[in-house]
């Protein structure tokens, strides 16, 4: 099987001001992070899309041999990105991972849970409290793809109906995906090392 792995990386930020791919993480940044991540998955062809601050990420970022779609239309939310880079999905692709370019904190073995199931045109990840990214959709689903709109057009897709989805259940709640200031206090105060208690005296 040949599997196509596709972090979105394109975005605005415009809830934070200014690129949230940039922000200071475990010692390089954000993106870094989710990157390093996804190359442990192992993907058969490795993609990202970039846009907004495209430039900066270019020259602060590891981008390594991560194949770099650009998407001029970032602005229309993340289904231009979605739609871009499905236009260089290899030939072979069975079907594409995707990953969103402000969640570190994703497993590469749930991951390998999910195309585990690629039989399944849509399989998602079940976490403890919620369904959530990655996402596997096979490549009949592709040319649908293509074709969304707006910000969260893949959960629209996914709750259609129209094709079958496989939850897959995975430890852990939702990794925080960083979209502001908030989430990305709470992102860097769950990644703080726990503090023991001081040791009790007896009086």
């Amino acid at each position: 099987m040949f599997v196509t792995g596709l972090v979105l990386a394109a975005g605005a930020s415009r809830r934070l001001g200014e690129p949230k791919q940039l922000l200071a993480y475990r010692g390089s940044t954000l993106l870094d992070a989710t990157l390093s991540a996804a190359r442990a998955c192992g993907f058969d062809q490795f993609l990202v899309t970039l846009g907004a601050a495209s430039e900066q990420v270019r020259s602060s970022v590891n981008l390594g041999t991560a194949e770099i779609v650009e998407n001029p239309e970032y602005a229309t939310r993340c289904s231009s990105s979605i739609g871009a880079a499905l236009r260089v999905v290899d030939d072979r692709a069975d079907g594409l991972v995707l990953l969103l370019g402000d969640q570190p904190g994703i497993n590469p073995e749930d991951v390998a849970r999910l195309t585990a199931h690629a039989g399944a045109p849509i399989a998602v990840c079940r976490y403890r409290n919620s369904l959530g990214h990655p996402m596997w959709f096979r490549r009949e689903l592709f040319a649908e793809l293509s074709q969304l709109h707006g910000d969260k057009a893949v959960w629209k897709l996914l709750h259609s109906g129209r094709y079958g989805v496989r939850e897959v259940p995975v430890l852990g709640v939702v990794p925080i995906d960083v979209d502001t200031w908030q989430d990305y206090e709470g992102l860097l105060a769950a990644d703080e090392p726990a503090i023991d208690d001081p040791p009790r005296t007896n009086q």
